[in-house]
């Protein structure tokens, strides 16, 4: 494929896809079916030689994807090689790396009723399994899962969005490259596409996006009994009491918030900070954007801040400003916003309350609102009323209140004295909990997430079940009864 030709303002506008005709969906998903029985079969050695193949291909179009991503995101290369890149290296590496010993059968220690037998858990491929990628992260989030669905011997239908769209044909054309369609087959649309795609009886269904959308891709799970991973979002908020470092919380949540212009589902999306360090936290804040990203009257063009996918969502950032204004709110530093050239300025908002929208739904951009505290415990009670989020952080040198944050609230991660960074943790399972996912990723959970736990139990000579058969005399009933007692509670 020839370099793709830069065209800066190409993701300026909402794309509308071509929809991809179901017939030609159905057709794909049923060529699947035989390999999806054959790979059941398959070796680590061929599922390796995959991923490798897949890593080297998309490494030959490094600098293609630097042009897509500049052409649909203005996304700066740096951050494709960090937040695009590494992690679907990573995620190869620890698939290839592990794979053997993920695939071996896990011996299972005998019980009373099962003495003599031999038992296993072997894990076995889904089938055929469905992935459904946003646009947020469209390498990362589409080949993560796929590597972990390849991994673990199913067949693929990869959907990516269609609000990226170059980065998506390019994504294409490697996975025509590598694979052949009965074994991953690749459609690009929309909305029609994907309810096509979710109208048909797959093994597995793994959707990252939001989670007004991942109720409904679980409605249509439901038709089938298909089982799914959902990895979607939610309002993570941020705890920052009196005791914190400041100037560390402040770098830090400045990098996390303000990557990717915060259209990322871990990123703090509000900062809880105590009242007796909020003017010292706002002047850190203030001082790190200056550090990362220059003197304010320079952001609007700074090349290292990605824009906001199109015009829809940067007009939804700005209302989401607006509202916030009206009600009270107090901008400490940015709020320019230019819909034409989807871009938002860094933004810290002060005042806020719950009453505005800001604060109510997932902002996913470059929008930092801070909301003054002084009881922890209320903090707690207003995280507690609101729907689990996928992340939540806490800065403190108190071990003792970070820990007692961890315990009395709910979220699908955490970090104390840290963000986002739990999701490169590769042995760790990322995902969220209720509102904000169903299932995990990554590493050996990702394995597992695209893999059937089956339970294999071998008989050996005594067959204890003889002992339970009738006809139930009196002395049968003696030696069941005698064998139930043995089921005494373990001594602690």
């Amino acid at each position: 494929m020839s370099a793709l030709k830069k065209s800066p303002r190409s993701h300026l506008q909402i794309v509308t896809a071509t929809e991809t005709p179901a017939p030609v969906m159905r057709l794909a998903f049923e060529a699947q079916a035989p390999q999806a029985l054959r790979l059941r079969e398959s070796t680590a050695a061929e599922r390796i030689a995959l991923i490798k193949k897949l890593r080297t291909a998309m490494l030959a179009r490094r600098e293609e994807f630097y042009v897509a991503f500049a052409q649909d995101m203005r996304k700066s290369k740096a951050e494709v090689e960090g937040a695009e890149f590494m992690p679907v290296l990573d995620e190869m590496r620890h698939a290839i790396g592990s794979l053997k010993r993920w695939m071996k059968p896990q011996s299972v220690t005998p019980v009373i009723t099962s003495v003599g037998s031999k038992a296993q858990i072997q894990m076995q491929p889904r089938g055929r399994v469905l992935i459904i990628a946003p646009w947020n992260y469209p390498l990362n989030q589409c080949f993560c899962p796929l590597i972990s669905a390849i991994a673990a011997g199913n067949t693929v239908i990869l959907k990516p969005s269609e609000m990226t769209p170059t980065v998506s044909k390019l994504m294409g054309v490697i996975i025509a490259e590598v694979f052949d369609a009965t074994q991953v087959a690749y459609f690009e649309g929309g909305q029609a596409t994907s309810t096509a795609l979710l109208a048909l009886p797959f093994d597995h269904i793994f959707f990252t996006g939001s989670p007004a959308v991942g109720k409904l891709v679980m409605a249509a799970a439901a038709k089938h009994l298909t089982s799914i991973t959902l990895e979607l979002g939610g309002k993570s908020p941020t705890i920052v009491d009196e005791t914190a470092d400041t100037k560390l919380a402040a770098e830090n949540l400045i990098w996390g918030k303000f990557i990717n212009s915060g259209q990322t589902c871990i990123a703090p999306d509000h900062i809880y900070v105590h009242a007796k360090v909020k003017a010292k936290f706002i002047k850190a804040c203030q001082a790190a954007l200056t550090k990362y990203y220059g003197a304010p009257a320079k952001r609007m063009s700074n090349a290292d801040l990605t824009h906001i996918v199109n015009t829809r969502h940067t007009q939804r950032l700005s209302d989401l400003l607006s509202d916030a204004q009206k009600r009270g709110a107090r901008i400490i530093v940015g709020g320019q916003v230019d819909i034409a050239e989807c871009m938002v300025a860094p933004t810290l908002l002060d005042g806020v309350n719950a009453d505005m929208r800001i604060m109510q739904e997932e902002i996913f951009g470059p929008v930092l609102p801070i909301v003054e505290f002084s009881d922890i415990n209320k903090v707690i009670a207003q995280i507690n009323a609101n729907p689990k989020p996928l992340a939540l952080y806490v800065y403190s040198s108190n071990e003792a209140r970070a820990a007692q944050i961890i315990a009395q609230t709910s979220s699908g991660g955490a970090c104390v004295n840290q963000c986002m960074m739990h999701n490169v943790q590769g042995n760790l399972p990322f995902g969220g909990v209720n509102n904000s996912g169903i299932g995990s990723t990554h590493g050996y959970h990702g394995f597992k997430a695209f893999s059937h736990e089956r339970s294999v139990l071998t008989a050996g000579r005594l067959r204890l079940e003889k002992l339970f058969a009738p006809p139930y005399t009196a002395m049968r009933f003696k030696l069941i009864k005698q064998i139930v007692d043995t089921m005494r509670l373990p001594a602690l």
